[in-house]
């Protein structure tokens, strides 16, 4: 740090309480501009909301029930976790030839990982896990889990998901119907068990 200079006429007496008040006045300027920056600087730092954005989520999953879905966020998108009854999961086959990527082989490391490419498109059957987007133009789609003609839908509709904005069909696997705008299925995202009541979304280290 730089003194503050001061302008005295040459030959003239320096009153030295002046000098000091000058020299101690600049240093307590100095120090409070330093003092100003910190709380500047520090709206920099990511904010707690920030660091939770890509945070994983752990859900205890034990008071869903069959046939219900629960919805949590992660990453500021809506997941899924749907109980699937016994009656969906045997359905599911069933339905391949009707099925755009019935085996979830289009884009499969980025909608499906390894341990949910399969007929139920998850680590256990009964649960199935996804994110809520339609692939098509980003909706979220929406539970018609009742089987049977309906309100846009076939009259042989095994239960599934819709959505709306389009008419993407999905059964509940989130595989998407054939001839639909949707072009891929839902993604399964990154998830594992922490035990049979708690499921954690944005990991799967030990699936």
């Amino acid at each position: 740090m730089t003194q503050a200079s001061i302008n005295v006429p040459p030959g003239a007496p320096i009153d030295k309480d002046k000098r000091n008040w000058i020299v101690t006045t600049s240093v307590i300027g100095g120090a409070g501009v330093a003092a100003a920056a910190v709380p500047f600087v520090s709206t920099f730092q990511p904010s707690e909301r920030a660091k939770a954005a890509g945070a994983s989520v752990e859900v205890d999953i034990s008071a869903i029930k069959p046939g219900e879905k629960l919805t949590v966020e992660w990453r500021g998108k809506p997941v899924w976790i749907v109980r699937r009854t016994p009656e969906q999961l045997a359905g599911l086959a069933k339905l391949d030839p009707q099925l755009a990527d019935p085996k979830s082989e289009r884009k499969p490391g980025e909608f499906t990982p390894e341990y949910a490419r399969n007929e139920n498109r998850s680590i256990k059957p009964e649960y199935f896990v996804a994110v809520g987007i339609c692939t098509h133009l980003g909706c979220s789609p929406s539970d018609r889990f009742a089987t049977g003609a309906q309100p846009s839908l076939p009259d042989d509709w095994a239960g599934g998901f819709l959505c709306a904005c389009h008419g993407s069909t999905f059964d509940f696997a989130g595989r998407v119907y054939k001839n639909k705008p949707a072009p891929d299925n839902l993604e399964v995202p990154p998830h594992m068990y922490l035990s049979d009541a708690k499921l954690l979304i944005g990991e799967d280290k030990k699936a």
